[in-house]
């Protein structure tokens, strides 16, 4: 039976993404969990996560699970979701603090002056609701997504991979900015698939099927 654990650091819708798992892989054991040893253990690993990065980064560290997290992501088929994105990489604007820099890059925030629609109207921060994800290539959590998809955000902060090789998504919201990145074992987003109907569970249901 595969096990993937939901890691919980105390920040992070976590009962919804666990049921949302189980809804797309009723075979699978769902642990979610703040055991280092049952993340190190599990066939797979999702780090969801909700509010401030400053809070996010404390938390991990204070339930001793950074070092588990830093060894998913180099060894375990890896989901990151919301801020389980952006703790992957480095410098966030956020607190102005570090984030685990698994990833080459930056978490800033959205920029005032650039947040106009297309009739010149103000774009509000956060980022809330649907949008299109546009993919950047195929991946194997892209199967049976159409291009253009749209998926529930929530952030006032993004990513800025220093490599477009990085880049698996990207949205628009003022400015074009990355949605989603992937490297080997590691997928990770900044919407919110348990949150996305038909196309979040199909992304959950392709991670759970992934062999990278």
């Amino acid at each position: 039976m595969s096990t993937v654990a939901v890691v919980d650091y105390g920040m992070g819708n976590l009962r919804s993404v666990a049921k949302a798992i189980e809804h797309v892989a009723p075979e699978a054991s769902v642990l979610v969990t703040s055991s280092a040893a049952e993340i190190l253990r599990a066939d797979r690993v999702v780090v969801p996560g909700q509010g401030a990065m400053p809070d996010c980064m404390r938390e991990l560290a204070a339930r001793g699970l950074t070092d588990a997290v830093l060894h998913a992501a180099k060894a375990q088929p890896f989901l990151g979701i919301c801020v389980g994105l952006q703790m992957l990489f480095g410098h966030a604007e956020e607190g102005d603090v570090m984030g685990l820099s698994v990833l080459p890059g930056r978490v800033p925030r959205f920029p005032r002056a650039a947040m106009a629609g297309p009739d010149g109207s103000r774009l509000k921060v956060p980022h809330m609701g649907w949008n299109e994800v546009w993919q950047a290539g195929p991946h194997p959590l892209w199967d049976g997504i159409a291009d253009g998809a749209r998926f529930y955000f929530v952030h006032s902060y993004f990513v800025e991979p220093a490599s477009p090789d990085l880049i698996a998504g990207s949205t628009n919201y003022g400015i074009p900015f990355t949605s989603a990145v992937a490297r080997d074992n590691i997928f990770a987003v900044q919407f919110h698939p348990e949150k996305s109907a038909r196309d979040g569970l199909l992304l959950l249901a392709n991670f759970m099927r992934w062999n990278p």
